[in-house]
């Protein structure tokens, strides 16, 4: 039996040396599913036009999806702002998964929520794109440096996972979110469709509070914060936040001394 029944999980950015496959591949095996949503950006073209980091753990990424959706598991791909390449087929499928530009999700409570990428509600992204294009490799530049400052963490023994894009997106976060508002700005939309919630990506910022009655749920991503949110049998909705088993083993050793 599958462990839950839906997984949800944006910006992967295959195809970055960024992008933290490995963890996502222990994430998915812990948590198969009847229903597996692709938020958006899971390829990264934007980044692939520059140079391509293609390891071995992300074409196992890839295969694992794939061999998903061949033994039941329903799959769906709703493109974002970096694979916005395959918009163009909408409606299609490739094999067993299908595109769609939204979706509507039915939870086992009842709920529905629409799925959709989220990069349509971000303004820079919208009007600005060189603007956008400068801030990602802004933000991949920060994630290098962390892989650095994590291992130099490790050294030190000190315990627990300490972010600097993480940190730099949570001191600005307040003003972007005053300027451009994208949390609210699909919050209303989604209520305007008459709708229980919202469930996208984008903003790599995983979430789950409420906006005008309506739930707003994001991912997160599998860059920096390795976060996904899964649906249980229930219909209950729940953020993951995925540590490696060495920062997991290093947190538990910490606590039981401080015990």
């Amino acid at each position: 039996m599958p462990a839950v029944r839906s997984v949800f999980i944006s910006d992967v950015h295959l195809g970055t040396r960024a992008c933290q496959a490995e963890r996502l591949l222990e994430f998915l095996r812990e948590y198969p599913s009847e229903h597996l949503y692709l938020v958006g950006d899971i390829v990264d073209f934007w980044a692939m036009s520059r140079s391509i980091q293609w390891s071995a753990a992300q074409n196992t990424v890839v295969q694992k999806v794939l061999r998903r959706a061949r033994h039941g598991c329903r799959v769906l791909f709703i493109p974002g702002n970096h694979d916005e390449a395959l918009r163009q087929h909408i409606g299609t499928a490739f094999g067993d998964i299908r595109v769609e530009s939204e979706w509507v999700h039915e939870a086992a409570d009842g709920r529905r929520y629409w799925l959709v990428h989220g990069d349509e509600y971000d303004q820079v992204t919208r009007h600005h794109r060189w603007l956008a294009v400068l801030g990602d490799v802004g933000y991949n530049a920060l994630v290098r440096i962390n892989h650095w400052l994590s291992w130099l963490r490790r050294v030190l023994h000190i315990p627990g996972y300490w972010s600097l894009a993480g940190y730099a997106k949570q001191k600005v976060k307040r003003a972007v979110n005053f300027i451009f508002d994208f949390e609210s700005a699909i919050a209303h939309a989604t209520r305007k469709k008459g709708l229980d919630g919202v469930i996208c990506g984008h903003i790599h910022w995983a979430a789950d509070h409420e906006i005008e009655g309506v739930r707003y749920m994001n991912c997160g991503d599998w860059v920096d914060s390795c976060s996904a949110i899964v649906e249980h049998a229930d219909g209950r909705m729940e953020i993951v936040r995925w540590a490696s088993p060495q920062i997991r083993t290093e947190t538990a050793a910490f606590a039981e001394e401080a015990a």
